[in-house]
């Protein structure tokens, strides 16, 4: 690992959900599913698929590096002169799953988007629990 690695900084959400993992993964991998959460997209949870993200403030290029379904996902994050790394995990618990998302790769000259990432996750993760909420 390179020093510059070692530097960066990370967010972390993680929340127990009371749904399946299969339900999740749905909402997570699903275009107009994640759309109502996250953004429009034109995502595939295909290895290798490049995809881009779309907001009123901008977009997010992005693309499938792991894909295990209703396991986990992963995919890069790159906007202006970030780069960074989407994981999420789904681990099945006696009540639902234990979701978790980390976006790492944030240098520590990034602040405002590091702070913005620990604004925007947990809203995108409330957002998100009101699709699972909806969906059969």
């Amino acid at each position: 690992m390179t020093d510059a690695a070692a530097e960066t900084l990370s967010v972390v959400v993680e929340r127990e959900v009371p749904h399946p993992p299969e339900k999740i993964w749905r909402a997570l991998t699903q275009p107009h599913l994640m759309e109502e959460w996250l953004m429009k997209n034109d995502f595939k949870p295909d290895i290798g698929h490049r995809f881009q993200l779309s907001a009123d403030w901008g977009s997010v290029e992005g693309r499938v590096q792991t894909a295990e379904p209703h396991k986990t996902l992963s995919y890069t994050w790159d906007t202006k002169d970030l780069r960074s790394v989407i994981t999420w995990t789904l681990t099945p618990t006696s009540t639902g799953t234990r979701l978790r998302m980390e976006q790492r790769g944030f240098r520590p000259d990034q602040q405002p988007y590091y702070r913005g990432a620990k604004a925007g996750w947990p809203r995108f993760f409330a957002a998100l629990e009101q699709v699972l909420e909806r969906m059969d």
